[in-house]
């Protein structure tokens, strides 16, 4: 079969368009803000509680995406939340003062939070549907979404000051990617969106069993407490974001400040680790079926926090870059696996580990400045690798599925 006709490559583009609009729309209006900064007269505290309100808006927005994920639907969701994010970055380039920027930024933060949970639901029900694993690369994708989005910053903002011109060639883009998605996402989210025991994915039921399946809805509409899976997940999810995200925003810092590297050689921490975890995304899902999550995660994060200790105690330039490397090739496959477990456990579950990862992604950086604040950044990067130490303890007490088979047209990245 053709990748053009198969089920599966069709629902793997379209799921794929969403990961990388949210990649490029996060990184499209980021790599603008100091020209929002000047544009607005803004303070560099201004710019700081404007960065926090889409942080904000994402932690916040786990009740109303978990009442619109029952109501909607991931596909309806996604659809939406994707259109949404490219009309707000119009909105950020035409905001006429600070207190609507903050708006628009906390908007942007909850329909953040609405598309990564309901593009991670999709992906999880495209795993279940066709037992075969693509999490990885799917969020290998949005990473390439940010890389691309910084590539068209970059020639934009040679070519012209104009932040509203910018935003429109965004906005063009990321409509030709909203109706790449339109085409293929699942219309049934039955394999993501309720539990199943059994841990595989079932088709949908005939229509003559409507009425069996729609009698439970009452009970789902109301919140539960979380089971002690979820609880895991959650901490597996926040320690995996911490760590993932004071990597892209220390490493740099550490090198400069502490290994004492030059100043050419200081971004080079965020290009290993970053680089990294793209590639290992790009193949963690053939990892996935041969070793199942649960032993990718464990080994990973365990590969992460040791190389990143071993590196901080040796010291030096060298010892740090290979630190970092170890770090992005362990932590990559971390929250795909997390978040395909989650999707098992219905859209509850997904949207409060989603909303976990948004908290872990905010207080990583923070709680790492605070600790170098109070010691020094070695100490700082110590916890960051302390993390991935937890990670794996965490994933000893998920419940992971059995690995998918491997068809022989996975065997190389999509």
């Amino acid at each position: 079969m053709s990748r053009l006709h198969d089920p599966f490559r069709r629902g793997q583009l379209a799921i794929a368009a969403l990961f990388l609009s949210l990649g490029f729309q996060y990184a499209t209006w980021a790599a603008r803000i100091p020209a929002v900064k000047a544009d607005l007269d803004l303070s560099a505290a201004e710019v700081g509680v404007l960065l926090m309100a889409a942080g904000v808006g994402a932690a916040v927005s786990f009740p109303a995406v978990a009442w619109l994920m029952r109501r909607m639907g991931s596909r309806r969701l996604a659809l939406l939340s994707q259109l949404g994010l490219a009309l707000l970055l119009l909105a950020l380039a035409a905001a006429p003062n600070y207190p609507v920027a903050l708006l628009v930024m906390c908007a942007d933060g909850v329909l953040v939070g609405c598309l990564n949970v309901a593009m991670n639901a999709q992906g999880a029900a495209l795993e279940a549907r066709h037992e075969r694993n693509t999490m990885a690369r799917l969020h290998a994708v949005f990473s390439a979404g940010s890389l691309l989005a910084a590539l068209l910053a970059s020639g934009m903002t040679a070519a012209t000051g104009s932040v509203m011109a910018h935003f429109g060639v965004a906005v063009v883009l990321l409509a030709a990617l909203g109706v790449t998605a339109r085409t293929g996402l699942l219309d049934e989210d039955a394999p993501a969106d309720r539990p199943d025991p059994a841990g595989a994915g079932t088709a949908a039921e005939p229509p003559a069993d409507a009425p069996a399946a729609a009698e439970p809805e009452p009970a789902r509409r109301r919140w539960t407490v979380p089971s002690r899976l979820t609880l895991w997940m959650c901490c597996a999810m926040v320690f995996g974001t911490v760590a993932e995200g004071a990597m892209n925003d220390w490493s740099a810092l550490y090198l400069k400040d502490v290994a004492e590297a030059s100043a050419e050689l200081a971004p080079l921490g965020i290009a290993v680790v970053s680089g990294m975890m793209v590639v290992a995304r790009l193949f963690a899902d053939g990892w996935r079926s041969r070793w199942g999550d649960g032993r990718v995660v464990l080994l990973g994060s365990a590969v992460a926090g040791t190389g990143l200790a071993v590196a901080l105690v040796s010291g030096g330039v060298a010892p740090a870059l290979a630190g970092f490397a170890c770090m992005g090739l362990g932590i990559a496959a971390v929250t795909p696996c997390v978040y395909a477990a989650a999707a098992r456990q219905g859209s509850d579950a997904l949207t409060l580990v989603a909303a976990m990862g948004t908290t872990g992604l905010l207080a990583g950086p923070p709680l790492i400045g605070f600790i170098a604040g109070a010691s020094n950044l070695a100490w700082g990067m110590g916890a960051v690798a302390a993390s991935a130490g937890a990670v794996a303890l965490c994933s000893t007490r998920i419940r992971w599925t059995a690995p998918a088979p491997v068809a022989q047209s996975e065997a190389t990245p999509a």
